[in-house]
């Protein structure tokens, strides 16, 4: 319950400027827009502003309010739900990047039996190994995020006596029509690039360099028809 009111009160300090930028508001102000009592508007800022959803600085008789890292996250979970809901029929997503080298955190995925064993099952190939890496065109980074509300072809991580290994999502894709799978590591740590997998070398069969521009389609839902064991 307590989620759903911070949604509101998110909503509705992003409608005033508050995801950029500080805005200025007082709790009466924000009582009447939530439709509660001022001393309610003020306890649902202070509860925010503890659970880092919100930044404040206060003022005389007004405060200054911007959206914190924790609100952007709920805000764009709320969105990415509605999204999956009216774009229930969509199950591509289109996106443009340039190919880039030096990253590759995927890499190691396509070397280690673990996981390998699990590309066979699941991909029906064993990839090569190496990935390719793609750095998404800014203007398509709202594109690339509703990718965290689907599950896509689970790669389970495992242990060994050594170290564990973390799991990994993957999703048929297309890169300038060229049939391959963007692998999605559960600890990744860059938000704005794909990197693809597959049975053979994309920079040659695709004759790709780094700087190249390329055409990507990810195909959306296809888990559940994939990630069987058989």
């Amino acid at each position: 319950m307590m989620k759903e009111r911070w949604i509101k009160v998110l909503k509705e300090l992003a409608l005033i400027g508050a995801m950029d930028s500080y805005v200025t508001i007082s709790s009466r102000a924000l009582s009447k827009i939530l439709g509660c009592s001022q001393q309610t508007a003020s306890r649902y800022l202070i509860e925010m502003e503890r659970m880092g959803c919100i930044d404040r600085k206060l003022g005389i008789r007004k405060q200054r309010v911007k959206i914190g890292e924790k609100g952007r996250e709920l805000l764009q979970r709320e969105y990415l739900d509605y999204k999956k809901i009216f774009d229930a029929r969509r199950r591509d997503i289109f996106l443009k990047g340039k190919v880039i080298s030096g990253l590759g955190e995927g890499k190691y995925y396509t070397t280690i039996d673990g996981y390998t064993e699990q590309f066979r099952k699941k991909l029906k190939f064993i990839p090569i190994p190496g990935t390719l890496n793609v750095r998404v065109n800014k203007d398509y980074l709202d594109r690339l995020m509703e990718l965290k509300g689907y599950e896509g072809i689970r790669i389970e991580g495992f242990s060994t006596e050594d170290r564990s290994f973390g799991g990994a999502r993957c999703f048929h894709a297309e890169i300038n029509n060229l049939d391959a799978v963007v692998i999605i590591p559960d600890r990744t740590h860059y938000m704005d690039i794909l990197e693809f997998i597959s049975p053979f070398r994309l920079r040659d069969r695709l004759n790709l360099k780094d700087g190249d521009q390329v055409d990507v389609i990810i195909h959306l839902g296809d888990g559940d028809e994939e990630s069987g064991d058989s």
